[in-house]
């Protein structure tokens, strides 16, 4: 599929899911390029319909970039108590709503976002659907301190660890940390992967949103919107 007809695709399932905010909502949005034609729809209705949030929490400074220049308002997600709605994006989504995130590298924020909403909706282009997660590489963040270590460890268990770079150099994110991405493909067993992963020392998150999603927005590229629903 090439990049025009994806772009596509995400701009129409996110036209789509900008349908689900209500005003007076406290919403989460997330981060990454089908979250970009989201955040436009959604300023469109604020624009025509006059759209009026309680509140609007972020996953990452370009999402809040982005919300700020059509005059959204974006809180800390510290001063929310709950968040009523969540809209964001995900790598892979396997038929069971279990996904993999952080391919931007925002996977910690988002996971915090997400745990903290009553209600979570992905929107993808059907490119992202399997049947069991895998097919991209899982991002692990990891503490600088401890990184080397953690390498060697998920090198001797067999999991494929490689860098996640950026302009050559370990790429940071927005807590200066770095990530590992892991090439299990596919991830025989995601909550035994997730549980090994988050008791290692050193792992800060992981890319496994697993039992968080409660709907799916689908893009298909005979331009059907698909709602699926647990």
């Amino acid at each position: 599929m090439d990049k025009k007809k994806q772009d596509e695709l995400k701009n129409n399932a996110a036209i789509n899911a900008a349908k689900l905010v209500q005003p007076g909502m406290k919403l989460g949005v997330g981060t990454g390029s089908t979250i970009a034609f989201f955040i436009d729809a959604l300023g469109k209705r604020q624009k025509e319909e006059g759209l009026e949030l309680a509140a609007v929490v972020t996953t990452s400074s370009r999402s809040k970039k982005q919300l700020e220049s059509l005059g959204i308002k974006v809180d800390d997600l510290s001063a929310v108590d709950r968040l009523d709605l969540t809209i964001d994006g995900a790598d892979r989504v396997a038929a069971n709503f279990d996904g993999i995130k952080g391919g931007g590298g925002a996977l910690t924020m988002e996971k915090n976002v997400a745990a903290n909403s009553v209600r979570v909706v992905w929107i993808v282009d059907e490119s992202k659907m399997v049947e069991h997660l895998g097919g991209f590489p899982l991002p692990v963040e990891v503490l600088p301190v401890s990184c080397e270590q953690n390498f060697r460890r998920f090198e001797e268990e067999g999991l494929k660890p490689a860098w996640r770079l950026q302009a050559g150099e370990r790429f940071k994110t927005h807590y200066g940390n770095y990530i590992i991405d892991l090439n299990v493909d596919p991830i025989p067993v995601p909550h035994g992967l997730d549980d090994y992963l988050k008791k290692t020392v050193g792992v800060i998150e992981t890319g496994l949103f697993l039992d968080m999603c409660d709907e799916v927005i689908i893009a298909h590229a005979d331009s059907r919107i698909e709602n699926r629903q647990k």
